[in-house]
């Protein structure tokens, strides 16, 4: 299973590639926005030295909402980077713009898929990646988990290449279970990825072992 870093921080970016387990980047408006990041020139500069910074594929968000435009902004930002991955929504137009750029050769992220008929449109498509939201479903009491199931199972089914991108995972049993259904790629946040470091008894073990060693060659 492929880890992407879900953040637009380059510090985090650079932790992750540090840690040697980084597939990837998604990154959004909101995110690009959390970094302070404004104007169209210092965005597409961001996207750059993001690219720079991994070994894997980075999806860039268009913000335009119909067909043209998307095109537009998605060819933009196709041409930054062989890395880019151009993010679009589960819309009328956004499928449109999927079979668009799979003619093209230009890879993408179809994103806020929240049913499985909506992934299997994208994927009929040619979407590269599809991204269901894990914890946005749950927040309203539906099972987000079981969706993600249910999109690897139809792939698999009808052998589509396009990759099962759980978003939205909050939480290390998330991520775990996100393995265990089979999803190709989970993006998060740094802290979820680190998280899968801890467990109580690793710590104890090693404080064991510490002290041990200083009885030894004291």
């Amino acid at each position: 299973m492929k880890f992407f870093i879900d953040t637009a921080n380059l510090n985090d970016i650079q932790e992750a590639v540090d840690l040697g387990v980084l597939d990837g980047v998604t990154t959004n408006p909101s995110l690009m926005a959390k970094e302070g990041i404004k104007g169209l020139d210092n965005v597409m500069a961001h996207y750059k030295q993001i690219c720079e910074m991994v070994d894997g594929d980075v999806s860039a968000e268009v913000i335009a909402v119909d067909f043209e435009e998307m095109v537009r902004e998605g060819e933009m930002l196709a041409d930054l980077h062989p890395n880019i991955v151009v993010k679009v929504p589960m819309t009328r137009d956004g499928v449109k713009a999927i079979k668009y750029f799979a003619e093209k050769g230009i890879k993408t992220n179809c994103t806020l898929i929240f049913s499985a008929g909506q992934a299997l449109l994208a994927a009929k498509a040619g979407a590269t990646y599809v991204s269901p939201f894990v914890g946005r479903l749950d927040d309203i009491g539906h099972d987000g988990l079981l969706l993600v199931q249910q999109i690897v199972e139809i792939f698999s089914n009808y052998g589509y290449p396009t990759q099962v991108l759980a978003a939205s995972v909050r939480h290390v049993p998330h991520l775990i279970q996100c393995a265990e259904i089979g999803a190709d790629v989970v993006t998060c946040p740094l802290s979820v990825i680190t998280g899968l470091l801890k467990h109580p008894l690793t710590d104890s073990g090693l404080a064991t072992f510490l002290a041990d060693h200083k009885k030894v060659n004291s």
